[in-house]
């Protein structure tokens, strides 16, 4: 198994030459270089991302299949429906819940960077959270922010080029309150014309949400439109539904 090595002037290599199955790594493209906020916009415009742990070199990825989600294929169970109208009457009211986008993303980072139940380390490291606040402070780095009596509580953050918006990480200090922060991020995209969300690998809760493998060529293809388009201006979250 063999990938380039990238120094800090080395472009990407294709997309379309990541290893494969038969190689042991599927998807893994290359290592090396940096996390700047230049070359992470470059990774993103053609398909790529960083993936890595904290003793690892950096290491860049264009799976295949991509995982996807269509933000009009997006699902919710009929609890999650339920709750998520009551907070929206409770936005609607100025109550106890607040939906806010942009308004913590260092702190979403640092919160998806905490520990899991699941697992015992994690990927976003200082030197990811660095970069991406970089992103974040161009326009390009978005936070969706679930918060309840003035306490961040949940949320999502990623990357937006264009249209196209590539997910990256979230986290819930309640029940649900990830989705909750997704669901309003979903349907914010979906109203400013994002028709896909890239979320990378094939997992069983992303797709319990709507999201479906799709080719690495037509994900390209779709993708690369996509960021062609006028970015969002306004980040501002709008209601989930009509008012009663």
């Amino acid at each position: 198994m063999s990938i380039p090595w990238l120094e800090l002037n080395t472009p990407f290599p294709p997309a379309e030459s990541a290893l494969t199955q038969a190689d042991g790594a599927p998807g893994l493209l290359a290592a090396g270089g940096d996390l700047s906020a230049a070359r992470l916009l470059a990774a993103y415009k053609n398909g790529i991302f960083p993936w890595f742990s904290e003793k690892q070199p950096i290491l860049w990825w264009s799976t295949d299949p991509r995982m996807v989600l269509a933000t009009d294929q997006f699902r919710v169970s009929h609890s999650l429906h339920k709750t998520l109208k009551k907070i929206d009457r409770s936005l609607r009211e100025n109550g106890r819940w607040q939906i806010r986008f942009d308004s913590a993303f260092p702190e979403v980072m640092q919160a998806c960077a905490g520990p899991r139940a699941t697992s015992s380390g994690t990927w976003i490291s200082d030197q990811i959270i660095q970069g991406y606040c970089e992103l974040h402070a161009l326009g390009y780095a978005h936070s969706a922010e679930l918060w309840l009596d003035g306490e961040l509580v949940g949320g999502a953050y990623g990357v937006c080029i264009g249209r196209m918006f590539y997910g990256e990480s979230m986290f819930a200090r309640r029940t649900d309150a990830s989705k909750i922060a997704l669901a309003y991020l979903v349907h914010f995209l979906k109203s400013e014309q994002v028709e896909l969300i890239d979320c990378q690998q094939e997992t069983s809760h992303l797709a319990s949400l709507g999201a479906s493998p799709m080719p690495r060529p037509a994900f390209l293809a779709k993708m690369k439109s996509a960021t062609e388009r006028p970015p969002i201006t306004d980040w501002t979250p709008k209601p989930l539904f009509e008012a009663d």
